[in-house]
């Protein structure tokens, strides 16, 4: 499967789901929005979780011991630009567990920072989204002027 195939194959584990059509005058982060949010992390979970145990069997079923050094090399290459893409996607399934657990006790959707809503159209760009758009911007700056 080539990289820009897999990314999309992980990405769609939670981008291929139909947006939630708001209620005029629902409640925010009601069962039915806290339903969506568990679907859309528990399938994206699902979809890393998949790719992982690909690259298990795919290192095991490909390692080889080279005779030719570049051959050896490429490989060694490969492997390691999978693994750092694993550890990436590990520390992403840890914050998906998270959000999962903010979702059973009842502080998914809100901004750690200020307490306001996220909101639903943030968190269905990025479920695992802890700050609202105006927090995560003042942090971004800050980030900036310490560099």
């Amino acid at each position: 499967m080539a990289g820009s195939t897999k990314k999309r194959a992980v990405a769609e584990g939670f981008s291929s789901f139909e947006p939630y059509k708001e209620k005029k005058g629902e409640e925010y982060m009601n069962p039915q929005q806290k339903e969506h949010f568990r679907t859309i992390l528990t399938e994206w979970k699902k979809a890393l979780m998949e790719e992982v145990d690909r690259t298990v069997h795919h290192m095991q079923d490909d390692a080889s011991n080279f005779p030719d050094p570049n051959d050896r090399a490429s490989q060694e290459s490969e492997f390691a630009l999978e693994l750092r893409t694993r550890d990436r996607e590990r520390k992403l399934i840890k914050k998906i567990d998270e959000a999962l657990e903010k979702l059973n006790t009842g502080d998914y959707g809100y901004c750690e920072s200020c307490g306001v809503e996220i909101g639903i159209r943030r968190l269905e760009a990025r479920p695992t989204a802890t700050q609202c758009i105006d927090c995560k911007t003042l942090d971004e700056i800050r980030e900036k002027q310490m560099r």
